[in-house]
């Protein structure tokens, strides 16, 4: 029963007690809130080391996931390195390809906190678009929350975008284009500028005047998807929307209009009021 991967993790368990990082096994059981008797029964090569497991080891001791995988690289993540990986969980369909996940607004708080959870993730809505960009790679759509985006984005609109590497942010976000920025305790959509490179930040920015821009401290971001669509339940009239200027320019002439009459009239009262009195 045991794979090649169970037997990665036992060798990084091994390391973790050779070098005295842990102290036992039953301590680090517990350090990954896992059952002491089940880890034996992985570390006896009698039951395979779960998903879950593997993802908070990577979590808690930095090991390195491309060795647990593959065999390749050392076994355990430089600080910097770390920082930089997270483990993404997608939604699949019966084929196999990778479905988008959908975060609706009443779940975007439990989102900040529990992105990591597979449960979490796997609960939510899933769909899928038949455009071949959406077929390659990771995608997320969330709801717009709120008005801070328009006139560009309505609260009710929808965003689809693509996943972006954390080791792309500083070279790959570009000034002016939208993004899904995931906050330690919040999902925002907004207008980006970068300055990770000199200030550690994004100065986050809405369209909405309203608003003001800030700074957030690149430390405090655990994701960024970059916007590629919006799909919106809002719809002008039947009228053509020129059509719509239109009228609404000719309502605003007539009003002028009989602004201009009003005036007219009111000079005309006052220079025949002007003619009494010198007569007078």
């Amino acid at each position: 029963m045991n794979s090649i991967v169970t037997q990665r993790f036992i060798n990084c368990h091994d390391k973790l007690k050779k070098d005295q990082r842990i102290k036992s096994s039953r301590q680090f059981a517990l350090s990954l809130e896992y059952l002491p008797q089940s880890l034996s029964e992985i570390l006896k090569h009698r039951r395979d080391v779960t998903i879950e497991l593997l993802r908070k080891a990577i979590d808690k001791y930095k090991i390195n996931p491309v060795y647990l995988f593959t065999g390749e690289g050392p076994m355990f993540m430089k600080e910097e390195d770390h920082k930089s990986f997270r483990v993404l969980t997608i939604v699949t369909d019966t084929q196999n390809d990778e479905r988008i996940v959908h975060v609706p607004m009443p779940a975007q708080a439990g989102y900040a906190s529990e992105s990591s959870d597979p449960t979490f993730i796997q609960d939510l809505p899933s769909f899928s678009l038949p455009d071949y960009k959406y077929k390659v790679g990771t995608h997320r759509s969330f709801d717009v929350a709120g008005d801070s985006m328009e006139p560009t984005l309505f609260e009710g609109d929808k965003v689809v975008c693509s996943y972006l590497e954390p080791n792309l942010w500083e070279s790959s976000i570009k000034d002016n284009y939208v993004y899904v920025v995931v906050t330690k305790g919040d999902v925002l959509v907004k207008r980006v500028h970068n300055h990770i490179k000199d200030q550690k930040c994004l100065k986050l920015i809405s369209d909405n005047g309203y608003y003001e821009a800030f700074d957030m401290k690149i430390t405090d971001v655990k994701e960024i998807w970059y916007v590629r669509a919006k799909i919106s339940p809002f719809l002008p009239s039947p009228q053509n929307i020129k059509n719509i200027l239109r009228e609404e320019i000719s309502d605003l002439r007539d009003s002028m209009n009989q602004q201009s009459g009003i005036i007219e009239n009111l000079y005309k009262t006052i220079e025949k009021l002007v003619d009494q009195q010198s007569k007078n």
